[in-house]
C-alpha cells in the first residue's frame, strides 16, 4: 500500500529539479557566449586602433603613400571581429579635435573613402590620440524570460568597448 502512494513522485521531483537545471544550463551557455563576444569585441577594437595609430601624418609625407580611409578601418574591424555580424556591430571613430564618424551599422562605412585620421586640425599628427568606440547587440532567448526592474522584458544586451591610442607614426 505504501508503494502505491509514492508512485510518480520521482517524476515530479525530476520535473521540479529538471526545470531549474535546464535554466541553469542555458544561462551558463548564454553567459559564456556573451563573455566570448565581449572579449572578441574588445580585442578587435584595440587591434583596429593600433592599426590606425601606425598610419598617421608621417605616413602621408615624404613620398609615403600608406594613408588609410574610414572604409579601411571598418574593413579592419570587421576582419578582427570574428563571429560578430556586421548588422549587430556599430563603430564610432573619434579624432582628437574634429568631428566623429559614426558607422551604424559597420557595413555603412565599408565603402567610405574619407581619410582617417583626418588631417584637419592636425588630428593625424604623432602624439595625438585616436579613439574608437564600438558596440554589439546580443539577442538572448533566456533574457526574454526575465523581467527587468521596470517590468518590461529585456530582449537584448548591448556591450561596448573603447580604445584610445596615441598616433605613433
Amino acid at each position: 500500500m505504501r508503494n502505491r502512494k509514492q508512485r510518480g513522485s520521482a517524476m515530479v521531483e525530476f520535473v521540479i529539479a529538471g526545470i531549474a537545471g535546464i535554466c541553469l544550463l542555458i544561462s551558463t551557455i548564454y553567459m559564456a557566449l556573451a563573455m566570448w563576444r565581449y572579449h572578441t569585441l574588445a580585442e578587435a577594437v584595440h587591434e583596429t586602433n593600433r592599426y590606425i595609430a601606425s598610419h598617421g601624418r608621417s605616413c602621408t609625407s615624404g613620398g609615403n603613400s600608406c594613408s588609410i580611409t574610414v572604409g579601411d578601418v571598418a574593413t579592419k574591424l570587421r576582419a578582427n571581429a570574428i563571429g560578430i555580424l556586421d548588422s549587430q556591430l556599430n563603430m564610432t571613430l573619434i579624432p582628437q579635435t574634429s568631428t566623429a564618424v559614426n558607422c551604424n551599422p559597420l557595413s555603412s562605412c565599408i565603402s567610405s573613402t574619407a581619410l582617417w585620421p583626418p588631417a584637419t586640425n592636425m588630428d593625424n599628427a604623432p602624439g595625438n590620440y585616436t579613439k574608437i568606440t564600438a558596440s554589439v547587440t546580443m539577442p538572448s532567448a533566456m533574457i526574454l524570460l526575465w523581467y527587468g526592474i521596470s517590468g518590461q522584458r529585456i530582449g537584448s544586451i548591448t556591450m561596448r568597448s573603447t580604445s584610445s591610442v596615441p598616433i605613433v607614426f
